[in-house]
C-alpha cells in the first residue's frame, strides 16, 4: 500500500512539475507576446514574424499584425519578408562551404580568384571583403542606387575607375562593391550562379520552402508589402511620421548584398541546420565565421555601439554579457544567435526604420531577466555599479554615492552620455524620482556640458517642477546659444 502510495505522490509531482513548467513557458510566452505588441504601437510596426530557437529546439513562432494594411491582410506563418541585407550572412556560410570543399581560403587574395580587377586591388583578401574592411570603392551612390544604371557591366567598369577609400584592413565601412566580387567568386568556383547555389546547399538542406531570391518586381505569393515612414518628394526625402508604400529593386548581379526573402520560421530552419553541422561540417568553420575580423590597430569596427563588430558575412556584438552574432537587414529586419546561451530570435517586420536589433535583446531577457534593461543590462561596469550602490542607498544623495566610489577607486570614471542614455531608461519605466536624481547627478558630473542641464530640466518639468525647469533651460542655453529646445521652451513660457 505504502508503494502504490508512494507511485502515486511521485506521479502527482510529475504532472506538478510538468503543468508548472508549462504554466512558466506559458506566462514567458504571454508577456513576450505584450512586449511585442507594446513595441508594434510604439514604433508603428505593421506586422511582425518572431521565431525563438532554445537548446537547438523551435520554442515559439508567432505572428503579429497585418502583413497589408490596405488589404487587411493579417500576418501569418507562410508570410514572407524581404530580409535585405541578412543576405550577406548566407554568402558568408557559401563561402566557407566552398573552403571546405577545399576550393578557397579566406585568408587568399581575391586575386587567386578574380583577375579583371586594378592592381592596388589585389592584395585584398577574401576574409576583407566579408567583414566590410575592404577599402573599396562603393558600388552604389549615397542615396544606395546602384552605379551604371543597374548595368552589371556598366557598374563594374563604373566602380574600378574609383579611388580606394581606404588601406585595406584599416578601418570597417559597410561595402556592397566586396559581396558583388563574392559573388563572382562563388559564380567561378562552384560552376553555377551564387543564387543557385546558395539555393542547393543551404535553403534545400533546411528545408526552406518559402525562401527564395527576389525583390518588389517579383510577384511572390504571400509576400508581405513593404512600408516606410519616409518618402520620395521629388528627389527629396522626407519623414511625415505617416506609414507609405516601399519599394526596392535588386539587379540579379547585386543579389549576394541583398537579395533574400523568407520567413522567421525558414531562417529558424537554417540556424538550426547551421548549429546541427548540415551547412557546414566543421564546427571550427562556424567559429571562424563569427569571430569578430580585427584592423590592421587590433581594434575592432562595425555599425554603432550595439552591432559594433563584423565576422566573415555576420555582424558581431561584441560585449562581456551576452555576446552575439547578430545579421541585420534593410533596417526592419534581424536575428540574433546568442552562442553562449544556446538561444537564438529573429524578428522580421515590414516596416523600413524598425530597427528590431535595438529591442531584441529584451525579448532574450524573457529567458536570461540579467538581459533586460530594468535590470541594468547594456551598462558598463562602473554604470552597473554606481546602480548597485544607488539602489542600496534608495537613490539618496547620488552625487555622495559616487564620490565614495571614486576615492576607493580613482580610476572610477563615468561618461555624460552613458549616464544621460540610463536617466531617460529610468524614465521610460516610469521611474521619474530615479530618473531625477540620476540627471541631477549628471549636472555635478559634468557642470559644463549644456545637454545634462537640458535634460535635467525636461525631467524637471514632467515632475511639475516648472521654476526648476526654467532655471536648468537657461543654464543650458548660457552654454550653448544654440540650443533650439531650450530657446524654444523657454519661450513657451514667458
Amino acid at each position: 500500500m505504502k508503494k502504490i502510495s508512494k507511485a502515486i505522490n511521485t506521479i502527482f509531482l510529475l504532472v506538478v512539475t510538468l503543468f508548472s513548467y508549462q504554466l512558466i513557458a506559458q506566462n514567458t510566452s504571454d508577456s513576450i507576446d505584450t512586449f511585442i505588441n507594446a513595441k508594434m504601437t510604439q514604433l508603428q510596426i505593421p506586422g511582425i514574424q518572431l521565431a525563438i530557437i532554445k537548446n537547438g529546439k523551435l520554442d515559439k513562432l508567432t505572428n503579429y499584425g497585418f502583413a497589408s494594411i490596405e488589404h487587411k491582410v493579417p500576418t501569418n506563418s507562410k508570410t514572407t519578408f524581404s530580409i535585405n541585407s541578412m543576405t550577406k550572412a548566407f554568402v558568408g556560410v557559401a563561402v566557407m562551404q566552398l573552403q571546405e570543399q577545399g576550393k578557397l581560403n579566406v585568408n587568399n587574395p581575391i586575386s587567386s580568384y578574380i583577375s579583371d580587377i586594378p592592381e592596388n586591388w589585389k592584395s585584398i583578401t577574401i576574409k576583407q571583403l566579408l567583414s566590410n574592411v575592404s577599402g573599396l570603392p562603393n558600388n552604389i551612390d549615397e542615396r544606395e542606387q546602384v552605379l551604371g544604371g543597374g548595368l552589371e557591366s556598366k557598374n563594374w567598369e563604373t566602380v574600378k575607375k574609383l579611388p580606394m577609400e581606404f588601406k585595406p584592413g584599416e578601418k570597417f565601412s559597410y561595402n556592397q562593391t566586396g559581396y558583388y566580387i563574392l559573388g563572382r567568386i562563388i559564380n567561378s568556383l562552384s560552376g553555377k550562379d551564387f543564387t543557385q547555389f546558395i539555393e542547393e546547399n543551404q535553403f534545400k538542406p533546411s528545408n526552406m520552402v518559402s525562401t527564395r531570391f527576389g525583390d518588389s518586381s517579383d510577384i511572390i505569393p504571400n509576400n508581405s508589402n513593404s512600408y516606410s515612414t519616409i518618402f520620395n518628394d521629388g528627389g527629396k526625402w522626407i519623414n511625415d511620421g505617416k506609414l507609405h508604400n516601399s519599394y526596392t529593386s535588386f539587379p540579379l548581379f547585386f543579389r549576394t548584398a541583398t537579395g533574400i526573402i523568407s520567413t522567421s520560421e525558414d531562417l529558424s530552419k537554417w540556424l538550426i541546420s547551421l548549429q546541427e553541422g548540415k551547412l557546414l561540417k566543421n564546427k571550427e568553420s562556424i567559429n571562424q565565421m563569427f569571430t569578430t575580423t580585427k584592423l590592421n590597430n587590433g581594434e575592432i569596427g562595425g555599425f554603432n555601439k550595439l552591432t559594433n563588430g563584423y565576422a566573415l558575412g555576420w555582424p558581431t556584438v561584441e560585449r562581456e554579457e551576452h555576446p552575439a552574432v547578430a545579421p541585420v537587414g534593410g533596417m526592419r529586419s534581424t536575428l540574433f544567435v546568442y552562442p553562449k546561451d544556446s538561444l537564438s530570435i529573429v524578428v522580421l517586420t515590414n516596416l523600413q526604420g524598425s530597427n528590431p536589433e535595438w529591442f531584441v535583446d529584451e525579448i532574450a531577457g524573457y529567458y536570461f531577466p540579467d538581459m533586460k534593461v530594468k535590470n541594468g543590462f547594456g551598462l558598463s561596469k562602473n554604470l552597473k555599479l554606481l546602480r548597485q550602490n544607488l539602489i542600496k542607498n534608495k537613490y539618496q544623495n547620488p552625487y555622495n554615492v559616487y564620490r565614495k566610489l571614486y576615492q576607493a577607486n580613482q580610476n572610477y570614471s563615468l561618461k555624460e552620455d552613458e549616464v544621460n542614455t540610463w536617466g531617460y531608461q529610468l524614465l521610460e519605466q516610469n521611474k521619474k524620482n530615479e530618473a531625477l536624481q540620476v540627471f541631477k547627478l549628471n549636472t555635478l558630473l559634468f557642470p559644463k556640458s549644456w545637454n545634462v542641464y537640458d535634460s535635467y530640466g525636461e525631467i524637471l518639468e514632467t515632475l511639475g517642477n516648472r521654476k526648476e525647469a526654467i532655471i536648468n533651460y537657461r543654464k543650458s542655453l548660457e552654454l550653448n546659444p544654440d540650443n533650439t529646445n531650450a530657446r524654444k521652451y523657454l519661450d513657451d513660457k514667458k
